[in-house]
């Protein structure tokens, strides 16, 4: 175990909780040396994910990175509140099983699985604005029939309650399969530069504007499933509780992605993989695990940090090792006071608290990225399984 930061000729700046496991900071040192990196931030909740940790901001001269971004482009965080109290909720123990069930139904983790019918794609979701047809095809099949469903893994819908009793809703989910299928094509027409191992596309060729404006596309079809989801239940909740969202309080905010930005007085392409942009001023959403605080932020718009602070808590028992370690007991006891589907506990126990860091911590860790603005309580917790 270590908490070295890379020692690469480009600035490395971090806001770690402690110690980093020796193959994270064996990844961290690959990327820092990547030809074309001028700038590297790392995150508290940075862990191990493929070439390139989540956690991590990037920025390159001109090169574009796809595994700085990860497969699930534009996946991010859209949270509003609703017109009655928390207390609806929490005082009446019929209510939260009763609203878990009917989101089930109405938010489920794959739609074709659920029976329902696809969505049309219009607009700037059009599938000819993707770059090749096989895109397209992609679009046609899983980004019409999954378009309005959860996602599986760390992807969540909760309501919860903050300091003052407000209800609110907070849904982590993205592109699905859609943003898979972009990093895999454009990764089969990227290369190692020379000196490096990590596959890139020049932003400034024919094939780099094809990955961007494809990103785009993803985040895009990210944000349209959230607001799916949100009229989803919006519409569960107006007819358990006569509850309406005020649309006045919507955030929505995404952190995996790549764009050009001006830091320092130049143009770059940063690369954000579970990294949430935290401009001065900027809102933003902050979760923790499954059964713990959940924070409404505003970001500092730290120069060091790419403007960014962490997405969440940040992983530190790999999926297998947890499903190895903790079992469904323990999960319901993590989840005391949090209504969820105990019958998939099982099935979610990688998904537990105690497989990811102390959200506390976290947010401790990043006081200069961002501010606290408001906390949250879970109530209910609907997951795919």
């Amino acid at each position: 175990m270590t908490d070295r930061l890379p020692a690469a000729g480009v600035p490395v700046h971090g806001w770690l909780t402690g110690p980093l496991p020796a193959d994270v900071v064996r990844s961290l040192d690959r990327l820092a040396q990547a030809p074309d990196v001028c700038q590297m931030a790392v995150m508290p909740d940075v862990h191990r994910s493929g070439e390139v940790c989540v956690g991590v901001a990037l920025a390159t001269g001109g090169l574009v990175y796809p595994a700085a971004v990860g497969g699930d482009i534009g996946c991010g965080m859209t949270a509003v509140r609703f017109d009655v109290p928390a207390a609806a909720i929490a005082t009446d123990r019929r209510l939260g099983p009763a609203i878990l069930e009917r989101l089930k139904k109405s938010v489920p983790a794959l739609k074709a699985s659920a029976g329902m019918v696809p969505e049309r794609l219009e607009g700037e979701l059009a599938v000819d604005n993707l770059s090749d047809e096989r895109l397209a095809h992609a679009a046609k099949r899983e980004g019409r029939w999954q378009l309005g469903s959860l996602g599986r893994g760390n992807h969540f819908l909760e309501l919860q309650a903050d300091q003052e009793g407000s209800l609110w809703l907070m849904l982590h989910s993205g592109s699905r399969g859609m943003g898979q299928a972009i990093t895999a094509w454009h990764l089969t027409r990227a290369t190692p530069p020379p000196g490096g191992t990590l596959a890139a596309l020049d932003a400034a060729t024919d094939a780099g504007q094809a990955y961007l404006a494809d990103v785009a596309w993803a985040r895009g079809w990210a944000r349209a499933n959230r607001a799916r989801i949100v009229a989803a239940t919006a519409a569960v909740l107006g007819e358990l509780l006569g509850a309406e969202a005020d649309s006045q309080t919507l955030l929505d905010c995404d952190h995996n992605h790549v764009s050009l930005e001006i830091h320092a007085g130049r143009e770059v392409v940063v690369h954000r993989k579970g990294a949430l942009p935290a401009d001065e001023g900027m809102p933003g959403l902050i979760p923790g695990s499954m059964g713990t605080a959940s924070f409404h932020t505003i970001g500092r718009g730290h120069p060091d940090s790419l403007r960014s602070s962490s997405h969440g808590a940040g992983r530190v028992l790999p999926r297998g090792v947890a499903a190895a370690k903790i079992d469904a007991r323990r999960l319901l006891r993590e989840m005391h006071g949090v209504c969820f589907d105990a019958r998939a506990a099982s099935r979610l126990v990688d998904e537990a608290p105690s497989a990811y860091r102390d959200i506390r911590a976290v947010m401790r860790a990043q006081g200069d990225l961002t501010a606290i603005c408001r906390e949250l309580k879970p109530l209910v917790s609907h997951k795919g399984s």
